[in-house]
């Protein structure tokens, strides 16, 4: 099984320790952080840095469905989307993945073999994550074994609220061992832990237990990503491969829809974390109207028509 980085050993030796590490870490100014998110908000990015920023982000979407009314068809379909986004245009980015659940993760790799689009799939009893261990465990598995590339794991929340760090991390330890070489994406949650500083914990959590990304939310909640919980996770990550080394990806999930949203990240991306995480390996989107707006802004900067949605595909 997968160990901590041996410079956190001693934070992660028992349930106190963890806590008395976890509590440690600088209270989060709620006021400053949001300021700061917005103002960064209102940067002005011009057409060449604008076109540039809008492929960076087709090429970062997670192209997502999760519905209890996902088909075959439905999941080939969007495939074939992620690999094509645009068929008027083959100069457009693929999308980094498509993300769907376990048991439609062996169509999603035969749909997408070869092309390098990525399958992720979400685990571990999404999106409630209430479940015994080993049936999350079995969950992770089933998907690996149908060929995911990625997996999208949620925290138990619960335990985490209750102050139960040890058991959340053991678990995000044990999902980890399951993955083999599937990268882990663990999802916080976070319209669900209340407070900036929980947030703060959480990431800290997550990157000590081997994440390979951390990620806000489900889609599922009233509250997903927002400027001020992404920013704060990028500084996590920023601050986490200051004293390790280890480079963390970050993915906010659910509420980007718009071109204008998704440039507002990834200039927080730039001037939080930098330019090493203005890539589809370490940053991305979970999102699928997303898509369908870059396009259309895409189409715009290129022919100076604004194209509108009939000129794009439904998912």
């Amino acid at each position: 099984m997968p160990t901590t980085l041996p410079a956190f050993a001693d934070a992660t030796a028992s349930d106190s320790a963890l806590r008395r590490f976890l509590h440690g870490l600088p209270g989060v100014d709620a006021v400053g952080l949001e300021a700061r998110a917005a103002a960064l908000g209102t940067r002005s990015i011009k057409t060449t840095a604008k076109a540039y920023a809008i492929d960076l982000a087709i090429s970062m979407i997670d192209l997502t469905t999760l519905e209890g009314a996902d088909t075959p068809g439905k999941v080939r379909a969007l495939a074939a989307k992620a690999v094509n986004p645009d068929p008027t245009d083959r100069t457009t980015p693929r999308t980094a993945a498509v993300c769907v659940y376990p048991d439609m993760a062996a169509t999603a790799a035969a749909a997408l073999a070869g092309s390098g689009v990525k399958v992720a799939s979400v685990a571990t009893a999404f999106p409630a994550g209430r479940a015994a261990l080993d049936v999350k465990l079995a969950d992770v598995r089933d998907a690996v074994a149908a060929g995911a590339d990625e997996i999208d794991m949620v925290i138990d929340r619960g335990a985490f609220l209750a102050g139960r760090y040890l058991k959340v991390y053991e678990e995000i330890l044990a999902v980890k061992a399951e993955c083999g070489s599937a990268r882990l994406k663990v999802i916080f949650e976070t319209g669900e832990l209340s407070t900036y500083d929980n947030i703060r914990r959480a990431s800290w959590l997550g990157m000590l237990a081997g994440a390979d990304f951390i990620k806000t939310s489900t889609g599922k909640v009233a509250t997903n990503a927002t400027p001020a919980n992404t920013l704060l996770m990028l500084e996590a990550v920023r601050d986490f491969r200051a004293q390790t080394g280890v480079q963390i990806g970050v993915k906010p999930a659910g509420g980007i829809r718009t071109s204008k949203d998704a440039i507002k990240f990834l200039v927080l991306v730039n001037e939080t974390a930098g330019e090493d995480w203005l890539d589809n390996h370490w940053f991305r989107f979970g999102a699928s109207s997303l898509l369908n707006d870059l396009l259309m802004q895409r189409q715009k900067l290129s022919t100076g028509r604004y194209s509108g949605p009939d000129y794009v595909t439904v998912d």
